[in-house]
C-alpha cells in the first residue's frame, strides 16, 4: 500500500468518523438516547449501519464519543469574588443557546444509565473544580458545586428541554439578574 493510498483512507476514515459523530448528535438530541438507533443514525450519516458499530462499538460508545463535551469553564481566578455567580450563569446560557449537545446529554441523563455517568464525569471533571475556586471552605466544594448544578440544569431543563414559555421568554439579562446571586450564595456565602 503506497503513502498516498494510506492518506487517502485515513481522509474518507475521518470523513466517516465525522458524519457518523454529526449525525449521533443530532439524532440524541432530537430523539433522546433511548429513541436514536444506529440504524437511524447510519441512515443519516448515509453509510451502512455496521461501519458505526465498525468505529464505535456500541451505542454507548458512540454516544460516550459523540457528546465529550468541554464546557470551556471560566477561569474564575481574575473575577471578582462578589461577581463569580453572574460570571458562570452567562457562560452556561451562552453554552446552552448555542450547544445542542448539551440538551442531548441532558436528555440522555435523566433517563439513561449511561447518559447519568456521563453527566456526572462532566460535574466531577469540570465544574466541581471550578467551585473549588470560588468557595471558602474546601470540604464544602462538593455540595456547593451540586447546588450550582442543581439550579443550572433545572433551567435548561425549563427552558431547552421541556420548553416552559415563561422559561422561554425570560431574557439572557433576566434570567443572569435571577439566578447570578443564587448561584453567588451557593458558591461564596457562609456556610448556613
Amino acid at each position: 500500500m503506497t503513502r498516498s493510498t494510506r492518506t487517502t483512507q485515513a481522509r474518507r476514515s475521518d470523513a466517516t468518523r465525522t458524519a457518523i459523530l454529526d449525525a449521533a448528535r443530532e439524532r440524541f438530541a432530537a430523539d433522546g438516547y433511548e429513541r436514536a438507533t444506529i440504524r437511524a443514525i447510519a441512515k443519516d450519516a448515509r453509510i451502512d449501519p455496521s461501519m458505526v458499530m465498525r468505529y464505535y462499538g456500541s451505542k454507548e460508545g458512540l454516544f460516550a464519543a459523540a457528546v465529550a463535551l468541554d464546557l470551556r469553564l471560566p477561569d474564575l481566578a481574575g473575577v471578582p469574588k462578589d461577581e463569580v455567580g453572574r460570571e458562570l450563569v452567562g457562560h452556561f446560557l451562552g453554552l446552552w443557546e448555542e450547544n445542542e449537545e448539551l440538551t442531548a446529554v441532558l436528555r440522555v441523563g435523566v433517563t439513561n444509565p449511561a447518559g447519568a455517568e456521563r453527566m456526572q464525569g462532566i460535574f466531577r471533571d469540570q465544574l466541581l473544580p471550578v467551585a473549588r475556586q470560588a468557595c471558602p471552605d474546601p470540604e464544602q466544594a462538593p455540595a456547593r458545586a451540586a447546588l450550582c448544578a442543581a439550579q443550572l440544569l433545572g433551567l435548561a431543563l425549563t427552558r431547552y428541554v421541556l420548553r416552559l414559555p415563561p422559561a422561554r421568554e425570560l431574557t439572557h439579562e433576566e434570567l443572569l439578574a435571577w439566578l447570578g446571586p443564587t448561584v453567588q450564595r451557593y458558591l461564596t456565602a457562609p456556610s448556613p
